[in-house]
């Protein structure tokens, strides 16, 4: 049997699945989505992102017509039917559901759409966590807190896309030459602050200090982000959210991105600029292999038996 994707309670194989043409997700983007990893028979933070879902849907005003806690068992029910126990990724995506042609989202009078992905995900190649990974400052801006919060997961990700699209655009003239090229795009305020990158959030070293953009910017509250502010301050280093443009991270000791996909990966060339010697630094290095020890020995248990029979401690958080 093959990778089965749920769709509003029902079962389908993953080529099968059936969304309305009418439905406001497919036709104006109108809902929200989380993804997820699962570590050693464990869902990473699962509380936590169920939490952020929720918290998106109130602010949008979608009735997804379940709990949390029965949107929880769902997840677990599809991870357990398509046997996805270890470095899995899952993505949850909820519309408005089925209205008409038009924007009125009160036409959406069928309840929401709940679809249920899991599947694998390698975001980036893992030598790029041995060796480091090239970026570009893209032109395109995130777009303003106070126009859309990006608090909001929204299933609308086009300003992140054509931030993509100047890094893929980039990525193919580098290619041409015998190079790599950028993997990622570094997103900015309006106002020429560093927020994030298309897929990621983003820290920088500077003089032992790890800093990285403050929530008010309208970055995405990313968890693998507070994750990595929580380990590093377990190892009393001095954290700091702050804001900085990107003549700080030329110039900084260590460049790292993190994300529920990426994990953490370090950045050593940023456009033109190299990060210091070029090498992922110390500190990036330590604190991934910290957030691997963590996430593969916490989170919710998919199955309590696989968990126990590692000999670990089966605690969801």
């Amino acid at each position: 049997m093959g990778i089965q994707t749920y769709v509003n309670g029902k079962f389908y194989p993953k080529e099968e699945p059936s969304i309305s043409a009418y439905d406001h997700g497919f036709l104006y983007g109108d809902g929200t989505f989380e993804g997820i990893r699962i570590y050693s028979g464990r869902i990473f933070k699962f509380k936590e992102h169920i939490d952020r879902l929720y918290e998106s849907l109130k602010v949008l005003m979608i009735d997804p017509g379940m709990s949390p806690e029965t949107m929880m068992d769902d997840i677990v029910k599809t991870c357990q039917l398509n046997e996805h126990y270890d470095r899995a990724y899952i993505r949850l995506v909820i519309s408005r559901g089925v209205g008409d042609l038009g924007i009125n989202p009160r036409k959406c009078t069928k309840g929401a759409t709940v679809v249920i992905i899991t599947d694998n995900l390698q975001l980036y190649p893992e030598e790029a966590y041995e060796q480091g990974l090239e970026v570009l400052v893209v032109s395109t801006r995130k777009i303003r807190h106070d126009m859309l919060n990006c608090r909001i997961k929204s299933c609308n990700y086009l300003s992140n896309i054509f931030g993509v699209m100047e890094v893929e655009y980039a990525r193919a003239i580098a290619e041409k030459g015998g190079t790599m090229g950028p993997i990622e795009g570094i997103m900015l305020t309006h106002d020429g602050y560093v927020s994030e990158c298309t897929a990621d959030n983003i820290f920088m070293v500077k003089d032992g200090i790890l800093r990285t953009p403050p929530k008010h910017l309208g970055i995405l509250a990313g968890i693998t982000r507070q994750t990595c502010i929580d380990l590093a301050k377990e190892q009393e280093w001095d954290v700091r959210s702050d804001v900085f443009t990107p003549f700080e991270l030329y110039t900084a000791d260590e460049v790292f991105l993190c994300g529920t996909g990426a994990e953490i990966i370090p950045v050593i060339k940023i456009g033109s600029y190299q990060v210091a010697d070029g090498k992922p630094g110390p500190m990036t290095r330590e604190l991934l292999a910290r957030f691997r020890e963590y996430a593969n020995s916490n989170g919710y248990p998919i199955r309590p038996d696989l968990v126990e029979s590692e000999g670990k401690v089966a605690a969801a958080n």
